[in-house]
């Protein structure tokens, strides 16, 4: 009987999981602001604020942040993973600082956009590893916006 009732507790415990897998909505992802930090001869540092919104109705934790930042959705610009913990209240937002370390060569094709329109398309991807009331799990996201010199 004891046997019986703890497959049972284990197998609610699994389901709830999987159902907040997908209940889950992804955090919407926007690019806020870009910082120059430091540079060096093949490259250098910069501070990337993220805006992310949290549509769910429960609170989330990343204690993870993996990604990839790529110019015009194929130009790789940086890529790194973040492990400070963020937490985001339910249906609230807010700002993540991310260190982002870049290469000349990857920020030449940002330039020459910014140079010729003031805009530079960008799209970021990665992951989460979140904590929620439902358990851990990795959430993918991606994102592409614009970014203008002349919004502040």
């Amino acid at each position: 009987m004891k046997k019986t009732v703890m497959a049972m507790v284990l197998l609610s415990a699994v389901g709830c999981a999987t159902l907040a897998r997908q209940a889950f909505q992804q955090p919407a992802v926007e690019l806020r602001d870009v910082r120059v930090v430091g540079l060096g001869i093949t490259g250098g540092e910069l501070e990337v604020r993220l805006g992310v919104k949290n549509p769910n109705n429960y609170r989330i934790d990343a204690n993870r942040l993996r990604y990839r930042v790529f110019i015009s959705d194929t130009v790789p610009l940086a890529g790194g993973e973040m492990d400070r913990r963020s937490t985001v209240q339910a249906g609230d937002s807010t700002l993540i600082s991310i260190p982002v370390n870049f290469t000349y060569a990857g920020l030449g094709a940002a330039g020459r956009q910014l140079m010729n329109t003031g805009v530079v398309s960008y799209k970021v991807t990665g992951d989460f590893a979140i904590e929620s009331a439902f358990g851990s799990f990795t959430v993918p996201f991606s994102t592409t916006g614009r970014y203008s010199t002349m919004r502040r």
